[in-house]
């Protein structure tokens, strides 16, 4: 499941994910599900028909991204590989950051960096001319609809509605996998 809320030229992209490493950390060689969100860079097309026509919309590169994550075979709710990458090299993320607040109360914690867009810049390496006012406002605005998204996308995947394999693991074959948008 997919869902984006596009501002002026960034946006905010929030997938379910099951993820299994083919290459894992310690303690972290157990597959892994739950919710993705992205920052995004947003683009505009130009209209290709009539004025009626539909607009094309690119979801391009991500700026930052939080993984609200947790080991597929624990009790919902334990957020134990929780993290975020506060940057980004073109597609590829920076390591996993750690943060107990993230893990303990994650949907507090996105609240608090949609909501101060100020602060998350100073954490990242995005420019401030990357985000304009009009998007810090809209990310602001749109923080307790963003955040209730993702609430519901995690009780989602943890009824075993969303965050699922793909294909049967069960049989130990398969050592890489993700299944998501994002």
């Amino acid at each position: 499941m997919l869902y984006a809320f596009g501002f002026e030229r960034i946006g905010v992209v929030v997938s379910d994910l099951y993820f299994i490493d083919p290459d894992p950390s310690p303690g972290q060689e157990t597959p892994e599900r739950g919710v993705r969100l992205e920052l995004r860079i947003f683009e505009r097309g130009e209209l290709t028909g009539s004025i009626y026509s539909a607009r094309p919309i690119t979801i391009g590169r991500p700026l930052w991204r939080v993984d609200l994550l947790q080991d597929a075979n624990a009790a919902p709710n334990t957020f134990d590989r929780t993290h975020h990458h506060p940057d980004f090299d073109g597609w590829n993320p920076s390591p996993r950051v750690f943060i107990e607040d993230l893990s303990t109360d994650p949907l507090r914690w996105l609240t608090g960096k949609l909501s101060d867009v100020s602060s998350l810049l100073k954490e990242t390496s995005i420019s401030q001319d990357q985000i304009s006012a009009q998007d810090a406002e809209g990310l602001r605005t749109a923080a307790p609809e963003i955040t209730d998204t993702v609430r519901r996308l995690l009780e989602r995947v943890w009824s075993g509605e969303l965050g699922r394999p793909t294909d049967d693991t069960g049989s130990g074959a398969v050592t890489s996998m993700r299944a998501s948008w994002l």
